[in-house]
């Protein structure tokens, strides 16, 4: 029926206008009644439950970071059956993000191009909202993904992280240091091991007890990527998350042409499903069995959830195809996910 709605529909909307319609509607589902008889359709089954980072998730399938930038939808996403929510990106510094159009749909690929540029209200906006959340009796796990103001010198990236560590650790169940966006200038920059050392030591003495972790790019070559973990577990950083989206554009239906003419940004989706279990692999063989890896990019099904626990993840997330799938996507996650297997953890 979603498909349905999709092909004669929604697709004919700009794909940022069909997001903000969409939230509108997972928000309505997590208002009480609602979500209470969303939830006896969605809930996943006890046998999905999953403890990461001294947590303890409903199922290992959650949403990334860059669907809910601002704390507004994860309840509804929660009744929608999704074990945790990760919101932002969040800056300490609100912004607008880059111009539009900056959202765009390779249909025949089943992925998305973003260049949305960490649009969102600003830290202590998300952190209000995430702490409302947590006086609710029936919440989902809850992890903020941080990222650079885009005003802020790259030099001075640090102090800006830490701004917003200072606000959104306190009312976080966890926080991810985004430094793999491709969508705002000079952040992967701070990829480099000499950099993001300094980083990440400052930002973790400001998380305190809230666990954190890092969020790395497909586009590392394997030595990037080991450098990066083994500097992850030698600051002492509960886990990484593998991966953000990719600049490449390699192996794509949609004409090239086509593909060239909607210009910059992270290409997410079916298309980066093989090169992020690469990354997944090669960071597992690296970190020892306590080090929480949470998988990302190119998750569709339940299958893909169960490769991505064979290959060493702790959790799993999606994103763009809740574009293509719907509301119900979660559900049908969990419910084959059962079916298939319970999870190792």
């Amino acid at each position: 029926m979603y498909r349905l709605l999709f092909d004669l529909v929604l697709r004919r909307f700009d794909p940022e206008t069909a997001h903000h319609l969409a939230m509108a509607v997972i928000r309505a589902a997590g208002v009480c009644p609602i979500a209470a008889v969303v939830r006896r359709f969605t809930r996943p089954a006890p046998e999905l439950r999953t403890e990461a980072l001294g947590l303890v998730f409903e199922s290992p399938f959650g949403i990334a970071a860059g669907f809910d930038k601002n704390a507004v939808g994860a309840l509804g996403l929660h009744a929608l059956g999704f074990g945790h929510i990760e919101v932002g990106t969040v800056t300490a510094i609100a912004q607008d993000g880059n111009p539009k159009p900056r959202l765009f749909r390779l249909v025949a690929d089943r992925a998305l191009i973003n260049r949305m540029g960490f649009n969102n209200l600003g830290a202590a906006a998300a952190a209000e909202r995430l702490r409302r959340m947590r006086d609710r009796r029936r919440r989902p796990v809850l992890g903020v993904n941080i990222g650079k103001s885009r005003i802020v010198d790259v030099a001075d990236a640090t102090a800006d992280y830490v701004a917003s560590t200072r606000l959104v650790a306190p009312v976080a169940d966890y926080l991810v240091v985004n430094v793999s966006s491709p969508n705002t200038p000079g952040l992967r920059g701070l990829q480099a091991a000499e950099t993001l050392r300094p980083l990440l030591e400052e930002v973790h003495r400001a998380a305190g007890d809230t666990p954190l972790l890092v969020k790395i790019a497909p586009d590392l070559s394997d030595d990037e990527i080991d450098a990066i973990a083994r500097l992850a577990v030698d600051v002492g950083l509960a886990g990484l998350v593998a991966t953000n989206t990719t600049i490449s554009r390699d192996g794509l239906t949609t004409d090239a042409a086509a593909v060239a003419a909607l210009g910059a940004g992270g290409l997410s989706g079916a298309p980066l499903r093989a090169r992020s279990l690469e990354v997944l692999r090669r960071v597992r063989a690296v970190v020892p069995a306590s080090f929480c890896v949470i998988a990302a990019g190119g998750v569709e099904s339940a299958s893909d959830v169960v490769e991505r626990i064979d290959a060493g993840a702790d959790l799993v997330q999606g994103y763009s195809a809740f574009v293509y799938e719907g509301p119900f996507w979660g559900r049908r996650i969990n419910r084959d996910l059962a079916r298939i297997r319970s999870p190792r953890r």
